[in-house]
């Protein structure tokens, strides 16, 4: 990646952190210091809005539930993947769109490693949680297939293959964060998501045209009665090849 593709994406996310209200963030780093230190069950939204300076109607201003604030970018992440896969509309390959669609999630978490290796290992200590968590999980795949479906409508099993695609790109979304999670953040995220969603490319995905001077030469075999005039044989040979 050049360093003038890079500069416009530093930008872009400091103007996200920017625009992010900054009582929220301090709901949310009061909210993971208590769960670091107490214990998730044991942490209340009282024992939040007291560390943070504020007031039970600011927490739920931002948070419907204590669950939400250990999600915190979840909402926003997927109104950005619902507004990328509009905006494609019914250009492109289908099944890139949707593997690009999910890199917009593996971004999400590599804004801020240290932060999502916290949430990771608080997710599995606690069965809520974890349950909270699939349930988000399951609204992304819900958008990739729901674009995926318009896209296959005039196929058969068109809907049967848009929800296949869909929890397959999921699936190695999902191994690859993982991946990345397990080594601390310290990995390469993109690295192990590309490799992941090539599998996702290999099996689902429409395989690309070969360059115009690497694709073989048609070959037309036309049979003729012997003895057939010559403007007959390329008569039958034009129309071999579909040409009036």
């Amino acid at each position: 990646m050049s360093s003038s593709s890079a500069a416009p994406r530093r930008d872009e996310k400091a103007q996200a952190a920017a625009a992010r209200p900054p009582m929220r963030d301090a709901l949310v780093a009061a909210a993971f210091r208590l769960f670091l230190e107490r214990g998730y069950e044991q942490t209340t939204v009282d024992d939040i809005v007291a560390l943070a300076g504020v007031g039970r109607r600011s927490f739920f201003r931002y948070f419907p539930s204590k669950e939400d604030v250990v999600f915190p970018d979840h909402e926003r992440c997927l109104a950005d993947m619902t507004a990328f896969l509009a905006s494609c509309g019914d250009e492109g390959e289908p099944v890139s769109r949707v593997c690009e669609a999910a890199r917009l999630v593996l971004g999400m978490y590599a804004e801020n490693p240290s932060f999502s290796v916290q949430r990771y290992r608080l997710t599995k200590r606690v069965p809520g949680l974890r349950a909270y968590e699939l349930s988000v999980v399951w609204r992304y795949e819900r958008a990739l297939a729901d674009y995926l479906r318009g896209r296959f409508a005039g196929r058969r099993d068109g809907t049967l293959q848009a929800d296949v695609v869909a929890a397959a790109v999921v699936a190695a979304h999902n191994n690859a964060l993982r991946s990345w999670l397990r080594s601390d953040g310290k990995g390469d995220a993109s690295a192990a998501f590309d490799h992941a969603v090539g599998f996702v490319r290999s099996a689902f995905g429409s395989p690309a045209a070969p360059p115009a001077d690497e694709r073989p030469e048609d070959v037309v075999v036309v049979v003729s009665r012997r003895g057939a005039p010559l403007w007959r044989v390329v008569q039958e040979i034009e129309t071999t090849l579909g040409r009036d």
